[in-house]
């Protein structure tokens, strides 16, 4: 029997605190209803429902652990999808820049009719190639000729190079060339150091410069250019200049000082297969000074206009 200070309320708080202890002491999971945050702290993080554990091991359905207790993961489900979309194994890497590969471009291999008085029956060729990856390279080049207005018979030379990439497009290459030619009935050959530069000038220009010293001390250069024009994805315009000049008078080689020939030439290609064109061109040939009298001795012309034909080919 309550006394009259007693209130219902008190009562009934004390009763359900002791059948609350009573059934946590037999292991029985009770539900606990969390209470929604209070007005006075807005920021306080609500808390998920979870599983807890019971004194004698079991789970408590229902009951509540705060979000900074649980332990924070990959989902199942994020591990799947990790699985499904990465790389297998032996998949390269994705620049690949250490592979090796080998190159050749016979960007000109001709023949040019005679066309005037003088003239004989000409040919040329300009070939050149790489093995190697992005950053070292061995170059070779091979470039002849015979019957042009720089050289009055045949004159042959090959280079083989160290291509060192330099900066975007271009490759720095030094080395060494090896020149055999025919002049007054006679074969001469020489040795010479190269170091030049190659690369691809902004707007589609290749260029070439070279600079070469023979075994005597004899110093030339050589510079080309060449560009193509596309007229439609399969017919190209390419258009080609190149120039040589020296320092000292080389007899035996058809090189005077200074200023020894300029050529200028266009050839119309079309590409049956881009890794093989035919083409039909025009060249305008003429030497200089001391040069073009070295032609004319050996019985040449200084100064030429050829038509050509020929085939443009890379592998």
């Amino acid at each position: 029997m309550m006394n009259e200070t007693g209130s219902p309320a008190r009562f009934s708080a004390s009763l359900l605190a002791v059948a609350c202890a009573f059934l946590l002491g037999e292991g029985i999971a009770v539900p606990v209803i969390a209470a929604p945050p209070s007005i006075e702290s807005p920021m306080t993080p609500s808390e998920s429902t979870a599983t807890a554990t019971t004194p004698n091991g079991k789970a408590a359905a229902g009951s509540t652990v705060s979000k900074a207790s649980a332990t924070v993961g990959p989902s199942a489900k994020q591990e799947a999808t990790r699985s499904k979309f990465s790389p297998p194994g032996d998949w390269p890497a994705p620049v690949n820049d250490q592979e090796h590969r080998l190159y050749t471009l016979v960007d000109v291999l001709e023949f040019r009719p005679k066309t005037g008085a003088g003239q004989s029956n000409g040919y040329r060729w300009d070939v050149e190639g790489w093995y190697g990856g992005d950053y070292n390279r061995v170059w070779f080049k091979s470039e002849g000729q015979k019957g042009t207005a720089f050289k009055a018979d045949y004159d042959v030379d090959f280079q083989l190079l160290y291509g060192r990439f330099i900066r975007k497009y271009y490759d720095l290459q030094m080395g060494g060339r090896v020149e055999t030619q025919s002049f007054k009935g006679s074969n001469v050959t020489r040795g010479l150091g190269v170091i030049g530069i190659e690369g691809l000038v902004p707007y589609d220009y290749d260029v070439e410069a070279s600079l070469f010293i023979d075994q005597n001390g004899a110093v030339s250069a050589r510079l080309s250019l060449t560009k193509d024009l596309l007229l439609t994805q399969r017919l190209i315009l390419q258009s080609r200049f190149e120039t040589n000049a020296a320092v000292q008078r080389v007899e035996e080689f058809t090189t005077g000082s200074g200023l020894n020939n300029m050529e200028f030439g266009v050839r119309l290609r079309y590409d049956i297969r881009r890794e093989i064109t035919p083409y039909v061109g025009i060249s305008l040939d003429k030497s200089f000074g001391e040069t073009a009298s070295l032609v004319r001795e050996d019985g040449g012309d200084p100064s030429q206009i050829r038509f050509a034909v020929g085939v443009r080919a890379w592998f």
